[in-house]
């Protein structure tokens, strides 16, 4: 190993990790367990490193705004399926249905109008809607500009089409996505910027937004929700792209299944 790398403190190689990759660019980390246990301590992990990964994130004049945090999981069927229940619908099998993280404009009408346009499409493509969720946000922990710019946040459950199968069903979650932001793009709505689809997967969901790393666990009361649990979790410091690009700095962690212990063990 180069003394530039050993300078650098970083971990020695070791089985796919080697330091040469890393680089000085946003900040990832990544929680698994590798029996695919789902566990609310995986998403306090995730938490964790993204507090360490504060340093790979910024600020502008506004030192409470970031420019961008967010975590990727497995979407929480249980916490979602109680979430569900209460608000008076019923959500079917993981797999079975897709969930939709949406950003929406805050005026009321014009939040209404995309809404309808969401649901016209998911009709029109052949899928149910089950309901619409309010996401909580506790707006008091992140920034003055970040509250400013801030979109109304839901979340849209959709159900399948009779005899389609998981993966059928992700293809017809992203047509629909693709096909809404055009839609809504196309229109005259004077709050259309606001609308944008972080997630829409029957597989995993995405929060994010214009926060500090450690405003993550703070701004949502989801994330410290016991039900809220899942067998893996990407977080990111930096801006949060739609998705994980090659070439971020990863330090992923593996809870091992049979000894709990977490330990380095590769690298993008």
């Amino acid at each position: 190993m180069s003394s530039s790398i050993t300078h650098r403190g970083l971990p020695e190689p070791q089985g796919l990790y080697d330091p040469r990759n890393e680089h000085d660019a946003c900040g990832i980390g990544f929680v698994a367990d590798i029996s695919g246990k789902k566990g609310h301590d995986i998403i306090l992990k995730g938490i964790e490193i993204l507090i360490n990964l504060t340093h790979r994130g910024a600020c502008g004049c506004d030192p409470q705004t970031g420019d961008g945090a967010g975590v990727l999981i497995q979407i929480p069927h249980a916490f979602f399926e109680a979430e569900c229940t209460r608000l008076g619908f019923a959500l079917p099998s993981p797999g079975e249905y897709g969930v939709g993280m949406m950003f929406l404009p805050v005026e009321p009408h014009e939040r209404m109008r995309c809404e309808a346009m969401v649901e016209e499409i998911v009709i029109d493509e052949g899928l149910t809607i089950l309901g619409w969720r309010d996401t909580p946000v506790n707006a008091n922990t992140i920034g003055r500009l970040a509250r400013s710019t801030q979109p109304y946040i839901e979340q849209v459950f959709i159900r399948r089409a009779y005899g389609m199968d998981q993966d059928a069903l992700e293809r017809k979650l992203y047509v629909i996505r693709k096909r809404a932001e055009k839609e809504v793009a196309n229109t005259d709505l004077r709050e259309k910027s606001f609308f944008y689809v972080p997630s829409l997967s029957s597989r995993t969901i995405v929060y994010k937004g214009l926060l500090l790393a450690p405003q993550i666990a703070t701004s949502t009361s989801n994330c410290r929700t016991r039900k809220f649990e899942a067998p893996y979790a990407w977080f990111i410091s930096g801006f949060p792209p739609t998705h994980f690009r090659p070439g971020i700095s990863l330090i992923p962690i593996v809870i091992s299944a049979t000894t709990e212990k977490s330990t380095p063990c590769a690298a993008m």
